[in-house]
């Protein structure tokens, strides 16, 4: 049995991986963004090891989370789940963040630095990062016109990429990102053509399973199986870089060595 953190999970894959883990007999606590959105948990609420409520376009609130989480106890996995996908807008978060790089990419770095350090992380990207490139001088969209979905794009590179930073540096820590493919959840829409179970059972399966396939980090993975990351995910130098620049924005260094970019230029 293992005790596992699920950000994001009152619906769609963050409900349904959830809601297999509890089935398999693990210990779960849930996420939601709100009281309100924690309603919609009433159905398995009851058998969850807890529930923790706060925004992750809020850094104060992200910083509740964490604390709640090291409160009910050191978890062996967290799966980073939530995310948000076409904003209308760039938007500003309380510290003046675009909404979509700051719930897709600075609260589950945040939550790495914060909630003690488990034994397995698990980061959901997208095949969409490969369209991110590799500019990092304007991550935050203060300077260029506003697309969402290239700001998405974008931010599925950064987290496939922090988890790739993340299996290099902690190399007691199995960490991996997933591609859950096009999944017909509210997210991704009802015409979706991927493969909703499929989509939530790799993480599921990476954060408790036993099996020597899921004995593995710095991978990324679609279905199961594993699959080649855009390069930049792989670049130490791109790596080095992105958690730069993350530690720039969000005051909190990651990793306890500063190290240099090993890319040229």
């Amino acid at each position: 049995m293992s005790r596992i953190f699920i950000t994001g999970s009152t619906d769609g894959l963050g409900l349904a991986a959830a809601r297999t883990l509890m089935k398999e007999g693990h210990d779960v606590v849930l996420h939601a963004r709100s009281r309100e959105r924690a309603s919609a948990l009433a159905e398995i609420s009851p058998t969850a090891l807890g529930i923790v409520i706060g925004d992750l376009a809020s850094a104060t609130e992200t910083r509740s989370i964490a604390n709640h989480v090291n409160a009910i106890g050191r978890m062996d996995a967290v799966i980073h789940n939530a995310g948000v996908y076409l904003e209308r807008s760039r938007g500003e978060t309380p510290e003046g963040h675009a909404k979509t790089l700051a719930v897709n990419v600075l609260a589950p770095y945040l939550l790495t630095a914060w909630i003690a350090r488990p034994d397995r992380l698990v980061y959901l990207s997208s095949g969409m990062h490969r369209s991110g490139g590799s500019a990092l001088d304007d991550i935050d969209w203060k300077k260029r016109p506003w697309n969402a979905s290239q700001a998405y794009s974008e931010s599925k590179l950064y987290i496939a990429t922090l988890a790739a930073a993340i299996a290099r540096h902690w190399p007691d820590v199995l960490s991996n990102a997933v591609d859950p493919g096009w999944v017909p959840t509210k997210m991704g829409g009802a015409d979706a053509p991927d493969d909703l179970e499929m989509g939530h059972l790799t993480q599921t399966w990476l954060a408790a399973s036993d099996a020597e396939l899921t004995k593995v980090s710095g991978q990324y993975w679609y279905h199961r199986h594993q699959r080649e990351a855009s390069p930049e995910v792989t670049d130490t130098g791109f790596q080095d870089e992105l958690i730069e620049k993350l530690a720039e924005l969000t005051g909190i260094r990651l990793f306890a060595e500063r190290r240099q970019s090993a890319r040229p230029g």
